[in-house]
């Protein structure tokens, strides 16, 4: 650099020798090329008219970057665009797996009620033809139809008892005799169908029959979410099933502080729940690792992909051996999401329930009301009265922007209603606040972004 500014300085010396020197000068670096971006301002000595001011823009080295931008603002300067979705895991290093030993573990683990082995072909196929269920694969085992039959734990039918849980869902019904037959699977579920003890179970059972995690170790099983929301959620069903085996789990994910997450990891936890940027983090500085990782899920697939995370999803999956269990779920089945499938997944037994395209949602009443924007606010207004008057009826609404779930909110105030807002530029404190305080009430009102479009758990929502 001061080798070509000195360059440059003599250079322009000889063009104005009379000329007083000002360098600015910007430098990118990139991976695929050097670039040296600057400009040099000189000015006449004694001329105050403005046109006796040049610039002089000039380049050297091997061409631009995608990471250079001119900021108009900023005088005309160029300067670098950190693109941190696109850098994130840049530097995890690879792991050539056919280098190293691997310790051969167990994923069997199915070992159902004498009901579930001699249920004939007939009754299967009637009770998957009766709840429009579709199952891909081959060696399929039978579907668990009682709670009793599963094979769990004595204390894992306890808490289903506690919590008040009658008869499986069907994509549990399906999905656990898969999963603890040690198998890969891809699971098509609308959202709010049970997914999350569809996987977790099988996970507390897996744990439960490998070694014992020490401190510095990884987790034996992970978890990937899209969305701070849904990994808190999946963090309360590991809570109440894995309580009392002794299973540890974290949760991982942006927004938050990285200090009480990163001593659970260095303490050695048996399952991590995470949104993949956090946990790419955590990786590069080696705080964890996924050596020890032989369980796999990626929960609302769709979602993480929509989201752009596919670069980092397969950057985490090559931390991870690959004689892994991998268990997908998602609420659609795009081209994205069977790409990536056929090529992380073994062998694998994909699961429908209900049909594959998009449809509305059967148990939901939708009424559409085409009206002018300047209208919206005062059929708003005609909407919450009406809701206002059950003795319980929660309200979401959905807004495009970030800046529109503030205008709302405060739009809704003004009228005399407890609203609150929820988007990605919320703290994670304030996001969980309001949450918590919808949950509560009996007539809540929240505005949201996508953010909020899946995982929440919310059951009592009347619009």
């Amino acid at each position: 650099v001061l080798w070509t500014k000195q360059k440059i300085f003599n250079s322009v010396r000889h063009l104005a020798p009379n000329s007083q020197l000002c360098f600015d000068f910007t430098i990118s670096l990139p991976f695929s090329s050097f670039g040296l971006k600057f400009s040099v301002q000189y000015m006449r000595r004694g001329g105050r008219d403005s046109r006796s001011a040049e610039r002089i823009n000039r380049s050297f080295g091997g061409g631009t970057s995608s990471l250079m931008r001119r900021n108009d603002r900023n005088g005309g300067r160029v300067e670098k665009r950190f693109d941190r979705m696109e850098r994130n895991g840049e530097n995890l290093r690879s792991i050539r797996w056919d280098q190293v030993k691997l310790e051969a573990f167990q994923k069997n683990f199915f070992q159902p009620a004498s009901s579930v082995l001699n249920r004939s072909r007939a009754e299967v196929n009637q009770y998957l033809d009766k709840n429009e269920i579709t199952v891909y694969g081959k060696n399929v085992p039978a579907p668990i139809l009682h709670f009793h039959e599963s094979g769990f734990p004595q204390y894992m039918l306890d808490e289903f008892q506690r919590q008040t849980f009658k008869e499986p869902t069907y994509i549990q019904a399906v999905g656990w005799s898969i999963a603890m037959s040690g198998r890969d699977m891809v699971g098509i579920a609308k959202t709010g169908s049970g997914k999350t003890l569809a996987y977790i179970l099988p996970a507390l059972v897996h744990i439960s029959n490998q070694p014992r995690i020490a401190r510095g170790d990884g987790p034996i099983a992970l978890v990937l979410a899209p969305t701070r929301e849904l990994a808190q959620q999946i963090k309360q069903v590991c809570d109440d099933f894995g309580r009392r085996m002794g299973i540890y789990n974290t949760c991982v994910f942006g927004g938050a502080s990285k200090y009480p997450q990163e001593s659970d990891l260095r303490r050695g936890v048996e399952i991590v729940i995470a949104t993949p940027g956090r946990l790419i983090d955590f990786l590069e500085r080696e705080t964890t690792n996924l050596r020890r990782c032989t369980y796999l899920v990626l929960d609302e697939a769709d979602r993480m992909l929509d989201m752009g995370f596919e670069p980092q999803i397969r950057k985490i999956i090559s931390q991870i051996r690959p004689d892994r269990q991998v268990l997908m779920w998602s609420a659609t089945w795009p081209k994205e999401i069977r790409k990536l499938a056929e090529e992380f997944l073994r062998d694998y037994i994909q699961i429908n329930i209900g049909s594959l395209n998009l449809a509305a949602n059967e148990n939901i009443l939708q009424i559409i009301d085409c009206c002018e924007e300047y209208e919206k606010e005062n059929r708003l207004f005609k909407l919450l009265e009406q809701i206002s008057s059950q003795n319980d009826g929660k309200t979401i609404i959905f807004v495009e922007t970030k800046r529109k779930v503030d205008k709302i909110v405060n739009v809704i105030r003004r009228q005399g209603w407890r609203a609150d807002g929820i988007h990605g530029d919320k703290s994670q404190k304030d996001r969980d606040y309001v949450l918590n305080t919808f949950r509560r009430s009996n007539n809540g009102i929240l505005v949201a972004t996508d953010v909020a479009s899946r995982g929440l758990g919310e059951k009592h929502c009347a619009q």
